[in-house]
Formats: structure tokens, C-alpha cells, sequence
């Protein structure tokens, strides 16, 4: 492993959350010694859970707004997703259940640690954790759609697994996490 020294942290945005411009030192795999500048954006680090109903199944997935791929190009701006968010100041584990909560209206107590992954590690320093948990009617506490005072405007659906999978395909779903945790569940046959 090649020994990292920073030689300058420059930020050039702090408003929603924090752009750095990083100038380093590393050794090449050839000895030499080389300075490189990267920017990394901090948003933070997250959580993602896919929840499903074994016996109908079935998934919950949320389907919202997100300005970064209408910029590029996707036509509506909407994705379909598993419910996620940020830690903030809470454990993994804690943050996914809020959000399950504050997203879809489901409460879920039992939730499994799946896995860990850096989802764009080329310019986001975020780290997402991935769960999973079973979900019953009984633990409908509310419409879910998220908070009201963030802005959030989530719309909660409940498909059949293998339309979910479908919709990889067809190109309905494109967001990373939603695939990976889709796939985990077919490949550990969780439905």
C-alpha cells in the first residue's frame, strides 16, 4: 500500500453539503513520486433497505424525485428506489429504521445487515449500508411519503418481486442501490 500524504485541503462549497479540492503525494507502482489534485464531495454517510413480504411475494419501493439524473437526461426526473437516507448523527441501524418509518409508513424492528459499499468512490466519499427486513400489514403505521417539513414527496409502491426484477431490465429501475438489493434478494432467494 502506498503511503498517502496530503499536501492541501482547499473547500470550494459548503452549501448543501461540503466539495473539497484535495491535493496529494503518493508513490506510483513504478517508485516515483507523484502529486495529484481530486475533488471528493461529503454528503455523509447512508443506509438502504429493501423490505419484502415473503409469503405475497412482494417488495415496497418508493419512487421520488431526483434533480441529478433529470440533469442528465432522465426524462421525468422520478426513480424507484429502496428506501434510504442519510445516518446523520444515528448508527446504521437506527437511520433505517427512521427512514423506513418516515418513508413508506412501515415500522420495522428486526431489520439484517447485508452488506457495505462505496457507491461512487471516485468523487463521493459516502458509504452506504445495505439492509433487509420482512414486512407485514400489522406494521403499516402510516402513509409514509417522508417528512413533511424536508420537502419530501415519496410515493410508496408495493410490487411483486419478480416485476421489480422485470424492471431492472426494462430500464424502470436504474438506481444502483435498488438493483444490488433486488439482486441479493434473488440470489439468496429471500422470495
Amino acid at each position: 500500500m502506498n503511503k498517502i500524504s496530503i499536501l492541501n485541503s482547499e473547500t470550494l462549497s459548503d452549501n448543501w453539503y461540503t466539495l473539497k479540492k484535495i491535493t496529494y503525494q503518493t508513490t506510483d507502482h513504478n517508485g516515483n513520486v507523484v502529486v495529484q489534485s481530486r475533488e471528493a464531495y461529503d454528503r455523509g454517510n447512508g443506509a438502504t433497505i429493501l423490505l419484502y413480504h415473503k409469503v405475497n411475494q412482494t417488495v415496497i419501493l418508493t419512487r421520488q424525485f431526483r434533480m441529478p439524473t433529470y440533469l442528465n437526461g432522465n426524462e421525468n426526473g422520478y426513480l424507484i428506489e429502496c428506501c434510504a437516507g442519510l445516518l446523520d448523527k444515528d448508527n446504521p441501524e437506527d437511520c433505517i429504521k427512521r427512514e423506513t418509518e418516515e418513508e413508506t409508513g412501515y415500522k420495522v424492528s428486526d431489520v439484517k445487515k447485508v452488506f457495505e459499499a462505496y457507491m461512487s468512490p471516485g468523487s463521493v466519499t459516502e458509504l452506504v449500508y445495505f439492509f433487509v427486513a420482512e414486512y407485514s400489514t400489522e406494521m403499516k403505521v402510516s402513509d409514509g411519503g417522508g417528512v413533511h417539513g424536508e420537502s419530501e414527496n415519496i410515493e410508496v409502491l408495493e410490487l411483486p418481486f419478480y416485476q421489480a426484477l422485470d424492471m431492472i431490465g426494462s430500464g424502470e429501475i436504474k438506481d444502483a442501490k435498488t438493483i444490488m438489493l433486488l439482486q441479493y434478494a434473488l440470489i439468496n432467494t429471500l422470495l
